[in-house]
């Protein structure tokens, strides 16, 4: 078999930091697609128009159009509705079922079906409208017939990516065929997406999310827009009135002469002299809908005693079409999974040479919180910027994070005088700083 067909191209499952799957419906998603036929209830509600559901929840895999198109050789699916709940999956796999939903003129909605107490109604179920439909899915979802997403319900959008680089895609090697990979899959999507009846509109939306930033969740508007519905949901709010006004400003916070960069690495975490304390570092694009709007770098130094770790943000922002510089930056938070923590703002700077904003930010963070992302294994750790205006959302990985922190903390043990000799390990040296 070459290696193309080794090769995993999904889209990028960016939500989750760390995948926990305690609850069963977490444990469900996780699992391959399911395809169950199911009655709707109570009968007494519903009486002689009780719809029939399919539920299919979980990942779609290569093989889930296959599985698919088993159970519907063994059910009688005229007139069903397709309830999906999904993170999504293979790209190819999605545009084949989609296909064979199509053939069969099913309907699809976003929902998961939840049991009706027993009674006469044992076995029936009611459509739960608290579900997701993330990266493939929404393309899934076009394979109806007529397509409905409830208020309750999400469709989530970005870029495809190759699956097994999602973690740290600004760490990894890409190739030529993996280039053409991605793009011939791109192609069929184009292909499928006008096939289904929708406009390329919902391709261009996903290709602006690149991997490290949460998955885009659809407005009603979008959905309508990009035909993923066909069907307005009845319980969808008619317009909203006037918003009350905005809040004040807020006064910035004090103003400094700025922060000089460190020579670190976009690629990975690497060791840092920073006024000779050794510390772990990397710089990473800030984005907005895959827009460059600037960069940020992110320290991490060992404090004294190991009560947890001292962690610096450092980040220039630029304007950009749309996108005025905001006069702060009100919030900073780390999250790896369910462990978060803040660092508050303590500078901002507006400089004219080149136009743009710097910001610097610090806190003390458990050691609990790096631990986990620096552990062994694919982690990442998200970092939320907040303005008043614009909310920014990038995931990081974790590439050289876990065998230059142990580096890091042996030379916090040592006497000061001795922390230099980091700098002539065998295994790298620290980088100077500018």
């Amino acid at each position: 078999m070459g290696r193309s067909h080794l090769r995993i191209i999904a889209l990028v499952l960016a939500a989750p930091l760390l995948l926990v799957t305690s609850s069963p419906r977490a444990s469900d998603r996780a699992l391959p697609m399911r395809f169950e036929l199911r009655k709707q209830g109570p009968a007494d509600a519903c009486t002689t128009d009780c719809k029939l559901f399919i539920s299919a929840s979980g990942a779609i895999t290569a093989e889930t159009p296959r599985h698919f198109l088993l159970f519907a050789q063994n059910h009688d699916l005229s007139g069903a509705t397709l309830a999906i709940d999904s993170d999504g999956g293979s790209v190819l796999g999605a545009i084949a079922l989609g296909r064979e939903i199509r053939k069969l003129k099913l309907a699809t909605t976003v929902g998961r079906l939840v049991d009706v107490p027993g009674g006469k109604d044992d076995g029936r179920v009611s459509l739960s409208t608290n579900a997701d439909c993330e990266s493939m899915c929404a393309f899934v979802l076009l394979g109806g017939i007529s397509r409905s997403v409830p208020g309750d319900a999400r469709v989530m959008v970005h870029q495809i990516w190759l699956g097994d680089r999602r973690e740290d895609p600004t760490a990894a090697n890409y190739s030529a065929e993996d280039l053409v990979l991605i793009q011939r899959d791109i192609g069929r999507l184009a292909q499928y997406t006008a096939e289904m009846g929708a406009t390329a509109d919902l391709l261009d939306l996903a290709m602006r999310i690149p991997p490290w930033e949460p998955m885009h969740a659809l407005t009603r508007a979008e959905l309508k827009r990009t035909r993923l519905t066909t069907i307005e949901d009845p319980e969808t709010p008619g317009p909203v009135a006037a918003s009350s006004p905005p809040p004040p400003p807020q006064p910035s916070p004090r103003v400094t002469d700025g922060v000089r960069a460190t020579a670190i690495s976009e690629q990975r975490w690497v060791l840092v002299d920073r006024s000779g304390v050794a510390t772990l570092a990397r710089r990473h694009p800030l984005t907005v809908e895959g827009e460059e709007i600037g960069s940020f770098d992110l320290v991490v130094a060992c404090v004294p005693g190991g009560d947890g770790y001292d962690v610096t943000y450092i980040e220039r922002r630029h304007a950009v079409d749309q996108k005025p510089l905001p006069e702060l930056l009100k919030a900073i938070t780390l999250r790896v999974a369910g462990n978060s923590a803040s660092l508050k703002v303590v500078s901002s700077e507006r400089r004219t040479s080149p136009d743009e904003l710097v910001t610097y930010a610090a806190g003390r963070v458990p050691a609990m919180l790096i631990g986990a992302f620096t552990a062994a294994g694919a982690h990442s750790i998200l970092v939320k910027t907040e303005t008043p205006d614009l909310v920014t959302g990038i995931r990081l990985g974790n590439t050289g994070a876990s065998q230059n922190l142990p580096r890091m903390s042996a030379s916090c043990n040592k006497p000061p005088g001795d922390r230099a000799d980091l700098s002539r390990s065998k295994t790298g040296g620290l980088a100077a700083a500018k």
